[in-house]
């Protein structure tokens, strides 16, 4: 089979398609034949060395959407898609031909989603859900705030926020951002060029602030969120820009009774990720779980793609796809 490898970390130019032998799958495992497989930024830190669980040599890649060629006979010949796990980073993961992966990884593929959509979702709506349903317990009723709203994990959290019965608000960060995204449901945007976002979110909340704050940015973001919090609000953070290190006021954070939740998806096993997916399974078969706006691209044309995600050009989530 075919396969995207890298041998060393540290620079993407270590990164190529080479021909090896298909994985074997081992008792309990499945040999599912990828149809799709998404590109994160998470994949592109991997071969970048910034992921502590890697070994090399190493196939990238989280998500997947395939058939299943061998494994327990009940599933053989069965579209499926999953993510998570140690994929592509001390297993072979899903940016090749064929993938093994433990039979709990996978789930069946509903009616009406194309495995390339299936593929698009995964870890976005998976980390989505473990920051939005699972640490911060988003009741309905409540409002949220969300960083990056018009970006794939922000996007699913939207959608996800809104099927819990929450008041969606975004930031965008220049005009008309949101337009490429129409049907997101986000009740009101917020552009942070027009001025600080405390004094935006108190605004936008009658002067109670949110109930819980989806940051997918960090960095400089991460004081000014903390401010947009209401009394005893939860705020979620998944990622930081620069070099990981914020500061805020703890006397402000203390009196407001804040919550600080981190959310690492690398944490969660194959039966763990698999059950994010399940859980978000209705939003799905009703349409209201919707993929991110993506692109695919040829396995040959894969390691072009992980660098247009480093410098910041892809505008769309970028999935690999492979011959029937």
């Amino acid at each position: 089979m075919r396969a995207l490898r890298f041998a060393r970390t540290g620079s993407l130019e270590n990164l190529g398609v080479e021909t090896m032998d298909r994985p074997v799958p081992r008792a309990g495992e499945v040999l599912v034949r990828v149809q799709a497989a998404a590109i994160n930024p998470s994949d592109v830190k991997n071969v970048l060395g910034k992921m502590e669980l890697t070994t090399v040599p190493r196939t990238p890649g989280r998500d997947f959407a395939g058939v299943v060629e061998q494994g327990p006979p009940e599933w053989i010949g069965r579209p499926v898609f999953g993510t998570g796990g140690d994929l592509g980073f001390r297993r072979d993961g899903s940016h090749a031909e064929y993938l093994a992966v433990p039979v709990e990884a996978v789930l069946v593929r509903p009616d009406g989603l194309g495995p390339e959509q299936a593929a698009a979702m995964g870890l976005g709506y998976m980390t989505a859900w473990a920051a939005v349903v699972d640490a911060a317990g988003l009741r309905a009723g409540e409002t949220i705030l969300i960083t990056g709203v018009t970006g794939a994990v922000g996007g699913a959290a939207a959608r996800i926020a809104r099927w819990r019965g929450a008041r969606v608000i975004g930031t965008i960060r220049k005009a008309g951002e949101q337009a490429a995204i129409p049907d997101l449901p986000v009740d009101q945007y917020i552009n942070l060029g027009d001025g600080p976002l405390p004094e935006s979110v108190m605004s936008a909340t009658a002067g109670q602030g949110v109930q819980v704050v989806f940051d997918v940015v960090g960095g400089s973001l991460f004081e000014p969120c903390l401010r947009c919090l209401a009394h005893r609000g939860r705020h979620v953070a998944i990622a930081s820009t620069g070099d990981g290190r914020v500061g805020f006021n703890l006397v402000d954070f203390y009196h407001r009774e804040g919550r600080i939740y981190g959310v690492d998806t690398l944490k969660l096993d194959f039966a763990a990720s698999a059950a994010v997916l399940r859980g978000m399974m209705p939003g799905v078969e009703q349409g209201l779980f919707k993929p991110p706006d993506f692109e695919t691209v040829t396995l040959d044309r894969a390691a072009l793609a992980y660098g247009h995600i480093n410098d910041g050009t892809a505008r769309k989530k970028q999935v690999i796809v492979f011959p029937s």
